[in-house]
């Protein structure tokens, strides 16, 4: 099973649409649950983060592979990626990738992480970004199961 937790709700239509066919393309290969956090607007960073750390700990399971999406990350080719989560798939039944929200992810959060993942030194908003990670998890499944996708 995959699940991923994010920081902050999808308000924009077409940012669903998108979501939800990941979901369906992804739903032939795994189970998948999508967890949303509240984001937290307030001045201070570090009580904004503080509060965003709490509120992901309580969807995070210790005997899951983590994977938290990080800037500073390790960058990694679709196949190297699709190979990674294979090899996870052999030793753990479950992978929690979480995606931080505008200020990233406490240290707390980073400090429990299995593996830091980067998919670019770019900064995406995070709604557009569970995006992107889903179309990668769904090309993970298509190169694990040698299955043609585009490219």
């Amino acid at each position: 099973m995959i699940k991923i937790i994010c920081v902050g709700k999808i308000k924009e239509k077409y940012i669903k649409d998108a979501i939800n066919e990941y979901e369906k393309r992804l739903s032939k290969y795994t189970k998948l649950e999508i967890i949303e956090v509240e984001d937290y607007d307030n001045q201070n960073i570090e009580i904004t983060l503080s509060k965003e750390c709490e509120s992901i700990k309580k969807y995070i399971n210790p005997k899951d592979y983590i994977i938290t999406l990080e800037i500073e990350g390790n960058m990694l080719s679709s196949v190297e990626f699709a190979k990674k989560i294979d090899n996870i798939f052999n030793n753990y039944s479950n992978i929690t990738f979480i995606i931080g929200g505008s200020h990233g992810l406490h240290d707390d959060i980073k400090n429990m992480s299995n593996y830091k993942l980067s998919f670019s030194k770019l900064t995406f908003p995070h709604q557009l970004f569970r995006v992107i990670l889903l179309e990668q998890i769904y090309r993970v499944f298509k190169i694990n199961n040698n299955e043609s996708y585009h490219k």
